[in-house]
C-alpha cells in the first residue's frame, strides 16, 4: 500500500510545505519526504529525505542534499514487571548521540530520562494523564536548572488543547489541534513572552492530509 501526506504551515515569521509520500514493504516502510525547498527555485534534492521504518525496532533517515545519516533504535525491555522503552538516536555529520528512556508505571503514570551523550546535561519528566483526557507534564532541565510545565486536554472528542511554560525564558505557548479521519489535522499555536506584559511572538496555522493511493 502507498500513502502521501501534504502538510503546509503559515506562520507570522515564515511560511512552509511538505509532502511525504510512504510505502509498506512488508513489516518495514519506506518514506520520501520532501519541502517548498525542493520546488522553489526548480526542481532539486533541497530538503529531500528517505527513510526505512519498521516499526518498534529502527528508523534510518538519509538527508540528500547534506549526505547525513541519522539512525534510531528503539527496545523495551522489563524490571520487576514494568516496561523500560529504550531509545538510541546517532546523526552522523554531527556526531551526536541522543539516549532517551521511559519507565512505565502503568497507563496514567511514565517517567522518562533524555540525555545528549558528552553533554553533561539532562532532562527529566514525569507524566500523568487524569480521566484519560487531560495530560499534565513536569520537567526539569539540569543544564538549565530550570523546570517547564505543559497540560494538555481533549475536547469536543478528539481535539486537543495544550498549554506549555518555560520557566527559563517566561515562553507561554498555546496549541489547539484538531484531527479528522475524513478532513485531515489542523494545528493553531500562539507563542507569547511573559515579561512586564504579555507579548505574542509568533502565531502560526498547520494543516496537513494523509491519502492512500493505491
Amino acid at each position: 500500500m502507498m500513502k502521501a501526506s501534504l502538510k503546509a504551515k503559515y506562520s507570522s515569521d515564515k511560511n512552509a510545505a511538505g509532502a511525504t509520500i510512504s510505502v509498506n514493504a512488508g513489516n518495514v516502510k519506506l518514506r520520501a519526504s520532501m519541502t517548498d525547498a525542493t520546488f522553489s527555485n526548480g526542481p532539486s534534492l533541497n530538503g529531500v529525505a528517505l527513510s526505512l521504518d519498521k516499526p518498534g525496532f529502527f528508523i534510518v533517515d538519509y538527508n540528500l542534499p547534506k549526505k547525513d545519516l541519522r539512525f534510531q533504535f528503539m527496545n523495551t525491555i522489563r524490571i520487576a514487571e514494568k516496561p523500560i522503552n529504550l531509545t538510541y538516536i546517532h546523526f552522523k555529520n554531527d556526531n551526536r548521540t541522543i539516549l532517551d528512556g521511559t519507565l512505565v508505571f502503568d497507563s496514567t503514570n511514565k517517567v522518562s530520562a533524555n540525555h545528549v551523550v558528552g553533554s553533561g546535561n539532562a532532562k527529566l519528566k514525569y507524566t500523568y494523564l487524569h480521566g484519560g483526557v487531560t495530560t499534565f507534564e513536569p520537567s526539569y532541565d539540569i543544564a538549565k536548572d530550570s523546570w517547564n510545565f505543559a497540560i494538555s486536554r481533549k475536547v469536543y472528542g478528539d481535539d486537543v488543547f495544550k498549554a506549555t511554560y518555560q520557566t527559563s525564558s517566561k515562553a507561554l505557548g498555546l496549541d489547539w489541534t484538531k484531527t479528522s479521519k475524513h478532513n485531515g489535522s489542523f494545528k493553531i499555536s500562539a507563542s507569547f513572552v511573559m515579561g512586564e506584559q504579555l507579548k505574542m511572538s509568533n502565531l502560526s496555522a498547520e494543516s496537513s492530509w494523509d491519502f492512500e493511493m493505491f
